[in-house]
């Protein structure tokens, strides 16, 4: 049987959908962790990462005393040497939600002495 005009605009409609959806299930699967757990963004936070399991898209929540801390984006370079390389995105609120992307993603405070005393961390997002 002969299938009418349109019937192939119709199955990549539905598939367009399909894949829509399967996206959106995604994203609404993306996990939320509060960086440091219950003490928040602070000094030695650098193990916080270890025997957790992160994909792309989960969320990383800092919270923290914005007068006394921040949260720098930065390298692999940055994150071994504690510096901020020019272009680094610079977090201040407090209380910042933050987007894995597939790969390490590399977070150091950037305040004098910070860095150094363990105020970074490196998480693998699969």
């Amino acid at each position: 049987m002969a299938q009418g005009r349109g019937s192939a605009s119709h199955d990549v409609a539905l598939g367009i959908a399909l894949l829509c959806l399967l996206l959106l299930c995604e994203i609404g699967e993306a996990a939320v962790y509060t960086v440091g757990d219950s003490k928040g963004w602070t000094f030695n936070t650098v193990g916080w990462p270890k025997g957790k399991r992160f994909r792309a898209g989960d969320v990383l929540v800092f919270k923290y005393s914005s007068t006394a801390h921040n949260v720098v984006a930065v390298n692999a370079a940055g994150y071994s040497r504690c510096t901020t390389p020019r272009g680094s995105r610079v977090y201040k609120t407090g209380n910042d939600r933050i987007r894995l992307r597939k790969g390490t993603n590399y977070f150091i405070c950037n305040f004098a002495g910070h860095c150094q005393a363990g105020m970074k961390i490196a998480v693998t997002a699969a």
